[in-house]
């Protein structure tokens, strides 16, 4: 005679049981779609920023091989005086000569929008929080028949920062990039740690130290990353070089000399993975002609 199973009621085993598995599949469920996520923005970025490398060659062939620089002959940091401006010399302050004045680190990267047709979208990164496209059809400060190759920044300095994702080496004063440079100098990346961003305030310069092992660089895995940008996660950063490649860089001192893009190299001569934390401000420049130096403009500059 065969016996059947009777049917029994859950125990209370069973029940916590099930309770658990529960809560424990609510919190991988995020960090399970999560990461493919930031895998599939990190490559948006990364394509977004090679496009951006190709169009400042194209540039640079049209233009005595030196990479976008807006402004004048001795223009410095600073905001553009007026972005939708129906000249150059109004634009940014400049004397009758071409000389002197001021432009944002987003107007150098708008030339690229002006002169060689790129599209405002390219220079947002998804995973950039704040940051939104440029759009004109957006805005009521400027004319009917006004458009994109018209102006001249991403709007004014109170924005301009929440419309463009990516740093660049300092275009002003010493320094500034041409073709002919180191191709292994950084061009421009992510957002720098080190300047505030549209939702991110500075890291704290003093818990990163570089993990080299040289002299001052015997830091930790975790306090290596304190030194990358913010924008993924502090896992690293998309990085532009001057030949046009890109990689994602696992630490900021990743350029010529194991330099850090993102600070001031302390040497005269050669790049420097630690370097000093970078202040915006007019006269902020690269230390030599090795030093890589990302930045992004900040909501407010410096005086000096």
């Amino acid at each position: 005679m065969t016996r059947r199973c009777s049917p029994r009621g859950l125990t209370r085993i069973d029940v916590v049981t099930a309770v658990f598995l529960g809560c424990l599949l609510i919190l991988l469920v995020p960090v399970l779609f999560a990461r493919p996520r930031e895998q599939s923005m990190r490559r948006l970025c990364a394509a977004n920023l090679a496009r951006i490398g190709k169009a400042m060659l194209i540039y640079a062939g049209d233009y005595e091989d030196e990479l976008p620089r807006a402004g004048g002959r001795n223009t410095v940091w600073g905001a553009t005086a007026k972005w939708a401006a129906f000249d150059r010399r109004a634009a940014f302050g400049l004397a009758a000569d071409g000389s002197g004045g001021a432009a944002s680190i987003t107007a150098s990267f708008y030339l690229l929008v002006k002169y060689c047709e790129m599209p405002t979208r390219l220079f947002v990164c998804k995973a950039d929080k704040g940051t939104t496209e440029f759009k004109l059809s957006e805005r009521l400060d400027v004319p009917v028949s006004f458009e994109l190759d018209d102006a001249w920044d991403f709007g004014d300095t109170t924005e301009n920062y929440r419309h463009c994702s990516y740093t660049y080496h300092i275009p002003y004063g010493l320094y500034n990039l041409s073709t002919s440079n180191d191709p292994n100098l950084a061009v421009a990346a992510d957002r720098t740690p080190w300047i505030k961003g549209p939702a991110t305030d500075p890291g704290v310069f003093a818990a990163f130290k570089p993990d080299t092992g040289a002299t001052g660089g015997v830091g930790t895995s975790d306090q290596a990353c304190m030194g990358n940008s913010m924008t993924h996660q502090r896992d690293g950063q998309n990085v532009l070089f001057l030949d046009g490649r890109v990689s994602f860089e696992k630490r900021a001192y990743c350029a010529v000399d194991k330099d850090n893009i993102y600070t001031v190299s302390r040497n005269r001569i050669e790049g420097d993975p630690l370097g000093v934390q970078p202040v915006p401000a007019s006269r902020l420049s690269p230390m030599n002609r090795k030093d890589s130096l990302l930045v992004h403009d900040p909501d407010t500059f410096s005086g000096g």
